[in-house]
């Protein structure tokens, strides 16, 4: 265990296996192409549909929200340059029981979003395979199914190359991945049509959502607008920077590479996501508004947003590379991901919450047996969810419940370990750390209990897994006294962001028989939210581990890697 006046290097955290071969582009790239999936090809309609042309304030609305957390991300993963970063930050924190907890979140997210992407390619190619997806019922056919498996193999193979070979492959589609989307918002905005900004006439009912509209810029008001920042798929869109953060055991020079790489991506993904929506509402045939915003009802927009309005612009060509992209998009989101899932399972294997078999390395560094759990559990995440609306809410919901995490780590090391080495250190601390745990609070309401309450059981289902997995560890975490008090207030956060939730304004997507009561005003809401966390905030802060205690955790997992080393040569690679 390093001591206070003992030396600083002896004091962080190693990892065992995995080889730094990725440079500052690859790290980039890692956070971009989780950032610019399937979120661009859908989101900018469903967004649409939520808000009217007043999507843009949602956009706007969500990228500054998720940008503040990246803020946070990049001090925490050039402090601490560690595989599953995410997973792993509250565990030194706050010790075993709070990092179980957020260990879990984290493994639980990564793992939703391959299959995600998975269905995004099973839409799309549609068009020109009808057979594999069902459009009435907005699911894969059984044989979509079977693809969409295929897909996901296809992804843990690429893996098993190594992360070298995977981040030169990466950045190869990560280049389409971007122009793509630049020449699509470049020739679209040639079809500039103002009046669309301000289709008037009342907003009808699509797809069973908002019964009340009213047509023009907002046609739902400002209430439309928050529910498509997470509703409507914009903040799923924006998830991915912390990606870098996943992979930091594998990033050359990681205290400088990790924050550009983060607060980079970020910014570029924003960029391109609020062009997108504007190019959407601004080149839409004005013929196809006679009802004003939302009312988009052209099947090939449905089906296809993007490809689609090119197609009814007379871009036939730009239609094409679209749909083609539709398939590379995604697939190097899902491929990405799939190697994050990995590494957060390595991540809880070296926290000692999985079966220590989840984080033995291959020859090439690739932790091999997280790697066939992540395509396992992938493919299992295909049957209780088999929409893409329908998985992303869960998504977005779980990987807010991961990030609260970063902020309250953040202060908790500011406080207890101030002399640590910061490569990266965030201005404003105290303030924007609270700021970042409200927000991502926030996040989480707006989700709407339809999606929390399934979350909840999912969670469930996660503590009762790894508890049997601790069981059999006999050199398992410390769960004693200072660990009880140190998470006592997640539990306590957790429940009663529910009751908040239960009661609140947001269902979630349940829009015919709504599970939440709608006792909290519109406008009340948001002030109870962050009066909430604040009082969460306070508490978790004062409760961390003392710094005695965090350096106990992170000197069993440098003990837990040399005597793998020692004892098992090969696992090194």
């Amino acid at each position: 265990m390093a001591t206070e006046t003992g030396s600083l290097s002896e004091a962080l955290p190693t990892d065992v296996g995995l080889k730094r071969e990725m440079g500052l582009i690859g790290a980039i790239w890692s956070s971009e192409s989780s950032i610019i999936g399937s979120g661009w090809l859908f989101a900018s309609l469903y967004a649409t549909q939520d808000a009217g042309a007043s999507a843009i304030y949602a956009w706007i609305i969500g990228g500054a929200a998720v940008l503040i957390l990246a803020f946070v991300h990049a001090e925490l993963g050039a402090m601490f340059p560690i595989a599953g970063g995410t997973a792993r930050f509250p565990h030194i924190a706050f010790g075993g029981i709070a990092g179980i907890q957020f260990g879990f979140f984290s493994w639980l997210q990564a793992v939703c979003i391959a299959p995600v992407e998975c269905y995004a390619v099973m839409h799309y190619a549609h068009y020109w395979w009808p057979a594999i997806f069902n459009p009435t019922k907005g699911v894969p056919t059984g044989l979509g199914l079977f693809l969409t498996v295929v897909l996901l193999a296809s992804f843990t193979f690429i893996n098993f190359f190594g992360i070298g070979w995977l981040s030169k492959i990466n950045s190869g589609i990560m280049w389409w991945k971007l122009l793509i989307p630049l020449l699509a918002i470049v020739v679209l905005l040639f079809k500039w049509h103002s009046g669309n900004w301000s289709a008037g006439g009342p907003g009808p009912v699509v797809a069973g959502k908002h019964i009340n509209g009213s047509g023009g810029f907002a046609p739902f008001g400002a209430k439309g607008v928050l529910d498509a920042v997470v509703g409507a798929g914009i903040v799923f869109s924006y998830l991915g920077f912390e990606q870098a953060d996943q992979l930091a055991g594998e990033i050359k020079n990681p205290q400088k590479n990790l924050p550009r790489a983060i607060i980079g991506a970020m910014l570029i993904g924003t960029f391109v996501y609020i062009m997108v929506q504007v190019v959407f509402i601004a080149a839409m045939d004005p013929h196809q508004l006679v009802s004003g915003f939302p009312g988009i009802s052209d099947a090939n927009i449905l089906s296809g947003p993007i490809a689609g309005l090119a197609a009814l612009a007379g871009l036939g060509l730009l239609a094409t590379i679209l749909r083609i992209d539709a398939f590379v998009s995604p697939y190097g989101t899902g491929l990405i991901y799939l190697t994050s899932t990995s590494r957060v399972s390595y991540g809880l294997a070296r926290n000692r919450y999985l079966p220590q078999v989840f984080q033995r390395t291959d020859g090439r560094g690739v932790p091999w047996a997280s790697m066939i759990l992540a395509f396992v559990a992938g493919c299992a995440f295909l049957l209780p969810f088999p929409t893409w609306q329908s998985i992303v809410a869960l998504t977005t919901g779980a990987s807010v419940l991961m990030y609260i995490g970063a902020p309250l780590s953040l202060t908790a090391f500011r406080r207890r370990l101030p002399d640590y080495p910061r490569p990266y250190r965030m201005p404003l601390a105290l303030i924007i750390s609270p700021l970042a745990f409200i927000v991502a609070s926030l996040l989480i309401y707006w989700s709407g209990f339809e999606a929390l309450w399934k979350l909840g059981i999912c969670i469930v289902i996660g503590y009762v897994i790894i508890g049997v997995c601790m069981a059999f560890d006999s050199e398992r975490p410390r769960l004693g006294r200072k660990e009880v008090i140190a998470a006592a207030w997640l539990p306590v956060y957790i429940i009663g962001m529910g009751l908040i939730s239960w009661n609140g304004q947001f269902s979630g997507g349940a829009v015919l028989a709504p599970l939440n009561t709608d006792r909290i005003p519109f406008w009340v809401d948001i002030p109870v939210v962050a009066a909430w966390s604040l009082i969460i905030f306070v508490w978790a802060y004062f409760a961390s581990l003392p710094r005695d205690e965090m350096e106990l955790v992170i000197g069993d997992q440098q003990s837990v890697a040399a005597d793998i080393a020692a004892i098992d040569p090969g696992v090194a690679g």
